[in-house]
């Protein structure tokens, strides 16, 4: 079986839907699917005026098609709504093909916080991309309600997954800091709340990783606070160790993988009872859900690390690529959407 996906989110972006891409397909190879991507680096690109450390495609149509074609997919799905999304969902909409969707990034209150748009306004726009979805794919139960809630259908569940073998205890992990530490991974931008976390009154240190358009404004209003930029595989995994709490201030993350990497670590969590942390951790004692996010930084220092490294044990990317591979081919199912049959031999667009 094959797949395609096509994203607007791909390497060098630094993300959890990047990630959560990269390493569903990897885990799909030992369940004998392939997974190919249709991403940016096939187009040109453009850098955002909000994001300039993020650039957008600009696909051609003929090219987007030709590039599907060649893939001879067994089954196309849309990870996002940018122009790449758009034009996979275009291409599927004028030859009749059923396709999958997935709701990764709450747009509505990230554009609501740069500009003053309505947040239903988008919310309209997102209904409309995912209508033609026959299954619209979220990752917890509490989203997927949400999202029937505003009106979207055919919505299915594909839960997340954590990599053990990276993420884990190191027993010689030292960040060199005053204890307790308390750590953020993440975009560093307006949406991720980080100002919450860094105006707290806390002991010990607090630390960020991750990069991103407010990291300049936030190490200048906040010089006590240590920013070590992004930080990827082992050299991430290795800060996670020496955090004694991590810290989740966002209130707009749809999952949130870095949750998953900090318990596969031994690491509780604080965080705002919001979805996303509470569909995450719901009333496991591997971390604080508070309103008041001090007190929830505080209480989870009394958590035990063997409780965090348990909850995470049972959160594989095995299970969620079973996940998605069996959302995606129950639609394959109904209407088989397996593309033109005299297209160029089948390649893989990027590995």
């Amino acid at each position: 079986m094959r797949i395609l996906i096509a994203t607007d989110a791909w390497h060098p972006q630094v993300n959890g839907v990047v990630r959560t891409l990269t390493m569903m397909a990897e885990a799909a190879k030992s369940l004998g699917v392939d997974v190919v991507f249709l991403t940016p680096e096939t187009f040109p690109t453009v850098a955002l005026p909000s994001y300039p450390d993020l650039r957008v495609a600009i696909p051609n149509p003929i090219r987007v098609a030709h590039l599907i074609n060649a893939a001879h997919a067994d089954c196309i799905h849309i990870a996002t709504e940018g122009p790449i999304g758009l034009a996979a969902r275009r291409y599927c909409r004028k030859r009749g093909l059923r396709f999958t969707t997935s709701f990764h990034t709450r747009f509505p209150e990230y554009v609501s916080a740069r500009a003053p748009i309505p947040e239903s306004w988008v919310w309209s726009l997102l209904r409309r991309f995912h209508g033609a979805s026959h299954a619209v794919m979220a990752a917890t139960p509490a989203l997927a309600d949400e999202l029937r809630g505003r009106g979207f259908r055919n919505v299915v569940l594909w839960p997340r997954g954590v990599d053990g073998h990276l993420f884990h205890p190191r027993e010689d992990a030292d960040l060199g800091l005053p204890r307790p530490v308390f750590l953020s991974v993440g975009r560093v931008a307006v949406e991720k709340n980080l100002e919450a976390f860094l105006s707290l009154d806390l002991p010990g240190s607090k630390v960020v990783v991750g990069d991103g358009p407010a990291r300049a404004a936030l190490e200048r209003d906040f010089p006590n606070a240590v920013f070590l930029g992004a930080k990827q595989g082992e050299a991430l995994a290795k800060v996670y160790s020496a955090a004694d709490v991590f810290v989740f201030p966002s209130k707009t993350d749809t999952y949130g993988l870095v949750l998953l990497e900090a318990l596969a670590s031994g690491v509780p969590v604080a965080a705002f009872p919001v979805t996303g942390p509470r569909d995450v951790i719901g009333d496991s004692p591997v971390g604080v859900l508070s309103e008041d996010l001090r007190a929830a930084c505080l209480g989870a220092l009394e958590i035990s690390r063997e409780a965090c490294l348990e909850f995470a044990a049972d959160h594989t990317w095995e299970a969620s690529a079973h996940a998605f591979i069996d959302n995606v081919r129950r639609v394959s199912m109904l209407e088989p959407a397996r593309l033109d049959p005299h297209a160029a031999k089948p390649h893989r667009l990027v590995a």
